[in-house]
C-alpha cells in the first residue's frame, strides 16, 4: 500500500511590505517573518506552521533592515495539521526520526520476532545500566592502579612500608 503523502498543497505569493513598513528599520525582517507565519496560519487554517530553511535564508538574505517585499512559497498541510512552508522551487524536507534502537531490538527485527513494548523499555534500561556499571568499573580500576614512576639505574629507591605507630 502506498503511503498517503499530503492532504493539501498550495502556492502563494505573500505580500510582506505593507506589514514590515509599520515597524522601525531594525525590526523589519523579524516582522516580515511573523507576517509570513500569520499569513500561512490564516490561509491554511492551522496553528502549527514550520518554515523551511531555504525560505528562512531568503527572508534574511539582505539582513534585518531590508527583507524582500513579497515571497513566493509552496505550502503543504499533512493529516496531523502540521503546515510546512518552503521557498517556491525548493523541495519540502520530510522530518527524520533519529530514535536509536537497542541491540536487542535490532536482533529481534532481523529474526522477525515482534517485541512487546514493555520488553523494549526494559532492554533500553538494561543498556543504560550496563553503561553506568562499565564506567564505575573503569573508575575503580583507575583508582586501584598506582602510577608507576620510571626508576633510574643510578640511584634505586629503597622500598619500605612502615605501619603507623599507635598511641594509647
Amino acid at each position: 500500500m502506498a503511503k498517503k503523502e499530503t492532504t493539501l498543497e498550495r502556492t502563494y505569493n505573500v505580500p510582506l511590505r505593507k506589514e514590515f513598513q509599520k515597524v522601525p528599520r531594525w525590526r523589519k525582517t523579524k516582522k516580515a517573518s511573523t507576517t509570513l507565519r500569520e499569513f500561512i496560519q490564516k490561509h491554511m487554517k492551522s496553528e502549527d506552521v514550520k518554515i523551511g530553511p531555504f525560505l528562512n535564508k531568503h527572508l534574511w538574505k539582505h539582513g534585518i533592515k531590508n527583507p524582500p517585499h513579497h515571497v513566493k512559497i509552496t505550502v503543504q498541510k499533512n493529516e496531523k495539521g502540521v503546515v510546512k512552508a518552503e521557498l517556491f522551487g525548493h523541495k519540502i524536507e520530510e522530518e527524520k526520526s533519529t530514535k536509536k534502537k537497542s541491540k536487542l531490538q535490532e536482533v529481534a527485527e532481523k529474526a522477525g520476532v515482534k517485541m512487546p513494548k514493555k520488553t523494549e523499555k526494559k532492554a533500553e534500561k538494561k543498556e543504560v545500566n550496563e553503561e553506568k556499571v562499565e564506567t564505575k568499573e573503569e573508575v575503580k580500576e583507575n583508582k586501584e592502579e598506582p602510577v608507576e614512576e620510571p626508576k633510574t639505574e643510578e640511584s634505586p629507591a629503597p622500598e619500605t612500608t612502615e605501619a603507623p605507630e599507635e598511641k594509647e
